[in-house]
């Protein structure tokens, strides 16, 4: 192997290592719904829970979009938003990006 190919296969494997410490501990959060749920039973609404159920409740309208691309882009949760932000189950993860019309993004 060359240097320059080592020095990319650890990069690579340094990345893919990191990627998997950030997934493992969002694995250990447990989502009911929106909200997290705590060892000893309370609930809390957390925004990677809330983020979680908008893409899963998006993906039951056909969008593709996973529960990482709404958590790391204002972008695509503004589009979910849009789209789907009408639907009760979501409202309230919406409200920033709706206004009363429903279309626009509230400033």
């Amino acid at each position: 192997m060359t240097r320059i190919s080592k020095l990319a296969f650890a990069l690579m494997a340094a990345m893919m290592f990191a990627g998997m410490q950030t997934s493992t501990a969002d694995a250990a959060i447990r989502c009911d719904g929106a909200y997290q749920v705590f060892k000893h039973g309370g609930q809390h609404r957390s925004p990677l829970c809330e983020d979680r159920y908008l893409a899963q409740i998006a993906r039951k309208y056909g969008m593709r979009v996973s529960a990482y691309a709404v958590h790391n882009s204002d972008y695509e949760k503004a589009q979910v938003c849009y789209t789907i932000g009408h639907d009760i189950r979501v409202s309230h993860i919406c409200g920033a990006y709706l206004n009363e019309g429903g279309n626009q993004r509230k400033d």
